[in-house]
């Protein structure tokens, strides 16, 4: 096994990101131990935020513990995005110049201030509903782009990529992106990967759990049962060509994706 825990995340970009939101779940299973769901501290508020979350994560991955993160929304956006806006192909520098555009980690922002051009100056980086990654076109999942739509997963990408730029800043190098830190993860290292619970959960019965919640334990036990059966690596390097995977190590890439 290369990881020790495993936690999958189902997100929500409702709201602010100091709202408590039904919405946002976690889940975490540690060796070969079932996952569980966990809570966040006690508080007035009973759900998550994302702001919990996200200095949740940041606790658990300065340990010294091999972790493999798997969180429900996208971790970048088409190529034609970056090409539209005139940006440079770099993951990292990407994430600062949407913070700059779109500061959805603002205690009492909602995605759709932005939109209306009310806070930030999302206006400038905007994309195209019919733009999309090469993963989302393999996987069938809709746009980063498509907003107000049933199943829409733009609108909690659009809260949750500041966040990802806040765990990378407040944790060391040992935190692997995959894949735009590379396709192999290193011994020792924990990582974040972006998830898609419609590829697995059906693979898992749903037993007294909400929606919410089966999302992210399906995320964290196909994670841990890859993990198990020694086939995780097979999933972190698909079959892509060079040009696919250099593709992909921009606009990013779902685990279990082909």
């Amino acid at each position: 096994m290369q990881f020790e825990r495993y936690i999958g995340i189902d997100y929500s970009g409702a709201q602010t990101p100091i709202t408590s939101l039904k919405g946002l779940r976690v889940y975490l299973a540690e060796g070969s131990k079932a996952a569980i769901e966990v809570l966040p501290p006690p508080s007035r508020r009973k759900y998550w935020t994302r702001r919990g979350i996200a200095e949740w994560l940041v606790e658990r991955l300065t340990e010294n513990i091999p972790t493999l993160v798997g969180i429900d929304h996208s971790f970048s956006f088409p190529l034609r995005y970056f090409e539209s806006h005139l940006l440079v192909p770099d993951w990292p520098s990407f994430l600062d110049d949407f913070q700059l555009h779109w500061p959805t980690d603002e205690d009492y922002i909602y995605v759709d201030f932005i939109r209306d051009g009310l806070r930030g100056n999302g206006l400038e980086r905007m994309g195209n509903p019919r733009w999309r990654r090469m993963t989302e076109e393999r996987a069938k999942a809709k746009s980063v782009f498509h907003f107000d739509v049933q199943g829409q997963v733009a609108k909690s990408t659009h809260a949750g990529l500041p966040w990802l730029r806040y765990v990378r800043i407040h944790v060391s190098e040992q935190l692997h992106f995959w894949p735009f830190a590379g396709w192999e993860i290193p011994k020792g290292n924990s990582a974040i990967l972006e998830a898609y619970p419609a590829l697995y959960k059906k693979g898992f019965a749903i037993d007294d759990r909400t929606a919410d919640q089966h999302d992210a334990y399906s995320i964290a036990a196909w994670m841990q049962q890859l993990d198990l059966n020694d086939q995780l690596v097979r999933w972190l390097n698909p079959n892509l060509t060079p040009l696919e995977r250099g593709m992909a190590e921009v606009e990013g890439w779902i685990l279990g994706v082909e």
